[in-house]
Order: C-alpha cells, then sequence, then structure tokens
C-alpha cells in the first residue's frame, strides 16, 4: 500500500480556498467519523494540513486528488497503521486519537479495511482466511465464523472456493476474498484503498460490482480512495477533493464531476476523465 506521501503535482495555481472549505456536519449531526485539526508530516513534508473533516452515518463517501494529496494517509490514521502529529480522531463516538491503546483498540473493530494488495494469508484456505479475525479478535465460535464466512463468500461470487488457496485465486477472485474478510468484522466503516489498482483491467468490472452491491444492500458507511471516477460517481453520496493535505471542495457527484466550483478541481478531473 503506497503511503501517499509524496507530491509531484504542480499546485502553483492552487488558491486559498482550501482553508475555507466547510467539511463539517451542521451542529446537532452526529458524525461516524470526525477530523479535528489533524496534522501529520513525514519529515518536513506535511501530509495532512490541520484538516478538518466529517462523515456521517451510512453514507459513502470519495476521496479523490493528485498523488500525495494525504487520501492514503487518511485511511491509514484510521486504521491505526500510523498516527498524527496533532488533533482529533474520533470514530463511532469513540475517541481513535488521543487514546490509550486499550480504547484504540475497540474503537478499531468498527473498522475493516481493503487494501490496494489483497494481503490475504497464503498458507491458509480461503474460508480461513476469513474466519480467522473474527475467532481471535471477536470471539466468534468456530461455526458462527465459518457460516458468516459462507454467507459473505456466496455474496462475492466465491462460494465454492471455500478450501482454496489464495494462490489458485485470480487478482480479482482475490481481492473478492479480502472483501468478504474485511465484512466478516460487520465493521460500521469500511475503508477502500484503490482496490483494482492491482488488477488487470478485464478484472476491475467484477470487483466495482461488488463494492456497488455492498454500497446498494448495507447500511455500511464507507470511505473510498480510487481513481475509478465512473465508480465514485456512481456509489459516492459526497465527493472530497483533496490537494497539499487539505480539502478545498466537497459536493454531490454529479455536481463535482460536472460543474466543480475550484479551478484545481477542474484541472484534476480534466486529466482523469
Amino acid at each position: 500500500m503506497s503511503a501517499d506521501t509524496t507530491d509531484t503535482t504542480d499546485t502553483t495555481n492552487t488558491t486559498d480556498t482550501a482553508e475555507s472549505a466547510d467539511t463539517t456536519a451542521p451542529p446537532g449531526t452526529t458524525d461516524l467519523i470526525r477530523f479535528e485539526n489533524v496534522t501529520k508530516r513525514y519529515g518536513d513534508h506535511t501530509v495532512l494540513d490541520d484538516l478538518c473533516f466529517s462523515v456521517r452515518p451510512g453514507k459513502h463517501v470519495t476521496l479523490i486528488g493528485p498523488s500525495g494529496s494525504g487520501k492514503t494517509t487518511i485511511l491509514r490514521l484510521l486504521m491505526t497503521l500510523v498516527k498524527p502529529d496533532s488533533g482529533t480522531i474520533r470514530v463511532n463516538g469513540g475517541q481513535l486519537y488521543p487514546a490509550p491503546e486499550s480504547e484504540l483498540r475497540e474503537v478499531r473493530k468498527d473498522i475493516g479495511m481493503v487494501f490496494q494488495q489483497f494481503n490475504l494469508f497464503p498458507n491458509m484456505t480461503v474460508l480461513r482466511n476469513i474466519t480467522e479475525a473474527p475467532v481471535r479478535v471477536l470471539g466468534l465460535s468456530k461455526d458462527e465464523a465459518e457460516a458468516r464466512a459462507r454467507e459473505l463468500l456466496d455474496m462475492v461470487g466465491l462460494g465454492d472456493r471455500c478450501d482454496a488457496k489464495p494462490t489458485q485465486l485470480s487478482g480479482g477472485q482475490q481481492q473478492r476474498v479480502a472483501i468478504a474478510r474485511a465484512l466478516a468484522m460487520r465493521p460500521k466503516v469500511l475503508l477502500l484503498d484503490e482496490v483494482t489498482s492491482a488488477l488487470d483491467p478485464e478484472l476491475v468490472a467484477g470487483v466495482l460490482d461488488v463494492l456497488r452491491d455492498i454500497a446498494r444492500t448495507t447500511d455500511i458507511t464507507m470511505l473510498c480512495v480510487t481513481h475509478e471516477m465512473n465508480f465514485a460517481r456512481d456509489v459516492s453520496d459526497e465527493v472530497f477533493m483533496f490537494d497539499r493535505g487539505k480539502v478545498i471542495e466537497s459536493g454531490p457527484p454529479e455536481r463535482m464531476f460536472s460543474a466543480p466550483d475550484h479551478e484545481r478541481t477542474r484541472e484534476f478531473l480534466s486529466a482523469v476523465l
């Protein structure tokens, strides 16, 4: 998974509008995810710059923007793979940062992630790849975990591959197993980090169809980093445009992809659409 920490994009035309983008929910609204003045640096490079944004329960939010703008770092912070240098992160009413390790582990149970690379255990069967965490982390019985895993494998079209090893599957099938594995933890938040970037083009559509079904049939909150703009248009309730560690504008996909307000957004979309 890329660290999303380098930025070679020309940002000379970016204005100070980033400072005023209002990405927090209205007063009185319950947020499932909330970043408050979060800053993350790698050495002298500031990846997230005093970032504030929020996501409400059940919403599907896509993060777009050039490489190095901070998108994947947001997912890594939520997965507790890295820590912010300052600021507060809250998930489902619990505090992720700053927080003691015990509280962090509890909040982390509400979050599932599907990575660019599939990260399956090659020595385990497909079924065990999915049941391992529910048994060890959630304390499910083996029978309950296996019943849940089989149901999820049926959902992603792999019900007949329970006993296969990951090396016996195509890349698209492995990614669908990874999606089922994330869902097996019954997360409230599903993070998707460029989940089709490692796939051959002919395998991309099948994986995106599975994610569309999840968005349509569940109430899971989805936070997605992708360059698949048609997918983002289809599934998103809101699209956030990132540049230089800030949200420079956000809005529904119809407006963001058809008539964005910010010149930097128009430049980015003209390059990727």
